[in-house]
């Protein structure tokens, strides 16, 4: 049995530049495999302060060159976190309803705006009646 049949081909929606930032940074802490969804492994790296700088460095060079795993054994190669990925059906769907929204939160600003307009106004009968009230 071939080693790479027991991983998973699709891709990990995990970022690859996120990763590699958390290993750089927190790395001796494990931050990186929190991260991916490997706490196991992530406390054990926390508890070890990277496996005394070995296991990080391994860590390091594995999610750099793309080689790195998420819990669920898919590699870990996005470098977008934002990238799109999934159906592009779903997607027009979401780009969508992202539109209705914006067009609906314009014109909820548009109504603010003119009621905070109309609440400055100075009304034209209270300067009358206070004058009044004060003679």
């Amino acid at each position: 049995m071939d080693v790479t049949e027991s991983h998973s081909v699709e891709p990990s929606d995990r970022s690859r530049g996120v990763a590699l930032a958390l290993a750089t940074l927190l790395g001796p802490f494990g931050a990186h495999r929190f991260y991916v969804g490997k706490t196991g492994t992530g406390v054990a790296m926390l508890l070890t302060l990277g496996g005394l700088g070995i296991w990080y460095l391994y860590d390091l060079i594995l999610i750099a060159g793309g080689s790195f795993r998420d819990a669920q054994g898919r590699l870990i190669t996005r470098w977008d976190p934002e990238q799109a990925s999934g159906d592009p059906e779903l997607r027009r769907e979401v780009f969508l309803e992202l539109d209705a929204l914006r067009s609906e939160m314009a014109e909820l600003t548009e109504r603010l705006d003119f009621a905070e307009r109309l609440l400055a106004k100075p009304r034209p009968h209270e300067g009358a009646d206070r004058s009044a009230i004060h003679s």
